[in-house]
């Protein structure tokens, strides 16, 4: 007897299942890319491999399931690593450092998420960046997260924030709007710190061949221990100002980027007020993707990064081609160049500069998979 009644919960069970499946659905997908790269960092020659430089190693799990009358629920789980060597990306402590969200949307009304996810001011700026403000090899990401002295206790805008809740219009005749909130984080990697609320607002129109976007951002204030300094460094309250604008014509896609952070001054006494530590900074991108053939497309991109109230600035140029061997796999290859000026130390994400005023060059080929 207690045979047949096993029997008979295990074949519920698996109808339950099977009833589960029917009604949603996951999907496994991902990217793997791998580049051989020469630096001449200040005079200082390398050569070596790293992971990512056309587009980030991730894996993901993404899940939808409809619930009937227009409404779905969604979630997204994103893990970055380095292929080159199987480390996590950035954050060895977080297994879904890029995404990690669930949350409902529908057709007519958008969509209502949480967790932690992209910024608004990060959608209006990426499809205006010739190299999709790649984590690595990116020169516009590379002037936003730069470690610079006079900017130490100006907080950058990470793109991804978490413990956030994020809004985002259905699109309204080519208008986009989002809107996000999210609560104090605190992280160990790459530098222990502690993260104010935030808040992030953002509209964008594409249509016709036209994208323009604009993005505000307010982080409250926060801490930041950083080595060598005698105690934790304050985070001011930070304000970010976004605009984009892209034109497509035929094969060329022109775009265009301006970032302004403005920090709320230092309180008086303060390790940020006596180190220096506070400035505004300016970032202006601009460059062009064009689309050579139907496997082959050509980036170029001009940028400078400037402290204002400082001697501290940074140009650089980086131009790309990729070309597609099938629908899933490309080859690529980058060349920049960058020219810190006074005190400025602003270098690719993770090439530290070996001393202010000196240049970096840059020059990869890589391989992109994705599944």
């Amino acid at each position: 007897m207690r045979a047949i009644s096993r029997g008979i919960c295990g074949a519920t069970l698996a109808l339950a299942a099977g009833h589960a499946v029917a009604q949603s659905s996951v999907t496994l997908y991902g990217v793997v890319d791998v580049f051989g790269q020469y630096l001449n960092n200040g005079g200082t020659h390398s050569f070596s491999e790293r992971s990512g430089g056309s587009t980030g190693s991730l894996f993901g799990f993404q899940g939808r399931e409809d619930l009937g009358g227009g409404l779905t629920a969604e979630f997204d789980l994103e893990s970055g690593f380095n292929v080159n060597n199987g480390t996590f990306f950035a954050d060895s402590n977080a297994i879904f450092y890029r995404q990690a969200w669930i949350g409902l949307s529908h057709a007519d009304f958008g969509s209502l998420t949480f967790g932690r996810q992209y910024q608004p001011s990060f959608k209006v700026v990426y499809p205006v960046d010739p190299f999709r403000i790649n984590e690595v090899i990116s020169p516009l990401a590379a002037a936003v997260l730069a470690i610079d002295r006079n900017t130490l206790s100006t907080q950058y805008a990470t793109g991804r924030t978490s413990n956030s809740i994020n809004y985002q219009s259905p699109n309204l005749s080519g208008f986009t709007f989002n809107a996000m909130y999210a609560f104090s984080a605190t992280v160990t990697q790459p530098l222990p710190s502690t993260s104010g609320n935030l808040l992030d607002v953002s509209a964008t129109y594409s249509n016709y061949g036209l994208f323009a976007g604009f993005g505000y951002q307010y982080q409250h204030a926060g801490q930041l221990s950083f080595p060598g300094l005698p105690g934790r460094l304050d985070l001011v309250g930070t304000a970010h100002y976004t605009a984009a604008f892209a034109y497509r014509f035929g094969i060329v896609n022109l775009q265009a980027a301006y970032l302004y952070v403005q920090p709320k001054d230092a309180a008086a006494g303060s390790l940020a007020a006596r180190l220096g530590t506070v400035h505004s900074v300016s970032i202006v991108e601009v460059g062009a993707t064009i689309q050579a053939t139907s496997q082959d497309a050509i980036q170029i991109a001009v940028i400078e990064r400037n402290v204002r109230g400082s001697h501290d600035n940074t140009p650089g140029i980086e131009v790309g081609a990729e070309h597609n061997l099938t629908k899933r796999t490309s080859v690529y290859m980058r060349a920049g160049y960058m020219k810190n000026n006074g005190s400025a130390t602003t270098s690719w994400p993770g090439i530290t500069v070996t001393e202010p005023n000196a240049s970096q060059t840059l020059v990869l080929m890589g391989m992109t998979h994705r599944f």
